[in-house]
């Protein structure tokens, strides 16, 4: 079971709903990390599973939960990342529980941001959507669209499932060196999101921040690994299976 939370209630009809969870090249938590800090975000909300890992994040000398929702009045923006990879056995239900949440608050839109591979990734910024109006309005900014192409993890159950519900669902994503973890995608994601939301995030200080964020991530999520195997080590958990960190 997942449990998506707000702190207290909150006010969100019509807000911008933006998925930031880790993937190819660890675009979104990069650009979503960097956006707390520069546009003052504030920590609303978390998600919860008995199916997470059981870990804690610190931030700033606090222990918060790794998988937490930010919010910005000014902008009308509501974010969700999380510092852990999303277990792919619980890809449906947490794609299933956003757009629940999408519905429940009358959110006016949920943009994706990710990476996709390649072995000489470009300066483009790609879009898709299933949505008409969204795609039109969106290329009209100069970003580009993805004829042909693979979207993986719970990006991809928001693009395909979003629509019957009648959400608005945009994808962006930025060509990645799998084997780098480069702040320019992140830079590159950013702009993508100016655009869409015609909002202005200053980049200057993007490269240095989000290099402290990329390392920050990786070590968390080796932290996460480690700390499942212990676990389960002491919990006699291999016995049940193979474990879904390995």
């Amino acid at each position: 079971m997942i449990e998506i939370i707000l702190n207290k209630q909150q006010s969100v009809s019509g807000y911008n709903l933006i998925e930031a969870f880790p993937g190819i090249g660890l675009v979104g938590p990069m650009a979503g990390s960097y956006m707390i800090e520069k546009l003052n975000l504030d920590y609303v909300g978390r998600i919860e599973s008995e199916l997470f890992p059981p870990i804690a994040a610190i931030h700033k000398n606090t222990p918060m939960f790794p998988a937490r929702i930010y919010k910005s009045e000014k902008y009308k923006l509501l974010l969700f990342i999380s510092e852990f990879t999303i277990p792919p056995t619980l890809v449906h239900q947490l794609s299933d529980e956003l757009l629940a949440f999408a519905r429940k608050y009358s959110i006016r839109q949920i943009i994706s941001v990710g990476g996709m591979p390649s072995q000489k990734p470009s300066q483009e910024i790609y879009i898709t959507s299933a949505d008409k109006d969204i795609m039109k309005k969106a290329l009209k900014t100069g970003l580009k669209s993805i004829p042909e192409g693979v979207v993986a993890g719970v990006s991809a159950g928001l693009l395909v499932k979003a629509p019957q519900f009648g959400i608005p669902t945009l994808n962006i994503l930025v060509e990645v060196d799998p084997s780098l973890m480069d702040p320019i995608n992140a830079e590159k994601a950013i702009k993508g999101l100016n655009k869409i939301l015609d909002i202005n995030i200053d980049l200057t200080e993007l490269d240095k921040e989000a290099k402290e964020v990329e390392s920050n991530i990786k070590e968390m999520l080796k932290k996460v690994k480690d700390s499942h195997d212990n676990y389960a080590a002491s919990d006699n958990v291999s016995e049940q299976g193979p474990s879904m960190y390995a």
